[in-house]
């Protein structure tokens, strides 16, 4: 089979070094390049380096790896990023494939894994490990639950959490207190959560505050 051509991005040179000598130990694969941050990524394939896939950093400086995708997807579309990163959150999983990362390794993966992934990738598919597909699936139903808060409830979310009592905010929005504690319980059973306190880190949690 024909070489795959990559590029490294990552801000640790540890890693980075880690990953290319791993990646270089098989004949199908040539480390183009590597890099550590966005900013420098972009610049060398503005100069004409067209790698296959990049594996890329999400947390580097300059540009960070949410920024890199944007800028993959409007200019550099045929070449396929897979996202490297510490976080194995459903939520930062999911943003990443909105973002249109091929795939998504957790910085800890084995070898066998970084390869099938880009394997995967390069024949043209999508790489969630089954793992990180179910937390991105879990997160994905959750969002799903905050666009039914209304416009209101919304509205009085973001005063409780910056600390405004009931009393406070039916006076800064113009309603009763009754009407602030029924859109508090409605948000509670949205959010499927105990009490306010739980509301917020949960809305925190999912970027919604």
């Amino acid at each position: 089979m024909s070489k795959i051509n990559l590029i490294v991005a990552d801000d640790h040179q540890l890693f980075r070094d880690g990953l290319t000598a791993l990646l270089n130990k098989h004949d199908f694969l040539n480390v183009l390049a590597t890099v550590e941050d966005g900013l420098e990524l972009i610049n060398i394939l503005k100069d004409g380096m067209h790698p296959d896939i990049i594996l890329l950093d999400l947390s580097m400086p300059n540009m960070n790896g949410f920024e890199v995708l944007k800028t993959l997807r409007k200019k550099y579309k045929d070449i396929k990023a897979i996202a490297i990163s510490m976080h194995d959150d459903g939520n930062y999983i999911a943003k990443c494939a909105q973002h249109g990362a091929y795939g998504y390794l957790l910085k800890n993966t084995d070898e066998d894994e970084v390869l099938n992934a880009i394997k995967q990738v390069h024949d043209g598919h999508k790489y969630y490990n089954q793992e990180l597909s179910k937390k991105m699936i879990d997160s994905m139903a959750e969002v799903k639950s905050i666009k039914k808060l209304t416009k209101k409830e919304s509205e009085i979310l973001e005063l409780l959490s910056k600390g405004l009592t009931t009393k406070e905010i039916a006076s800064k929005l113009y309603v009763s207190t009754r009407t602030v504690e029924t859109h508090r319980s409605n948000m509670l059973k949205k959010l499927e959560v105990k009490n306010t306190v739980e509301l917020i880190n949960k809305a925190s949690t999912l970027k919604i505050i």
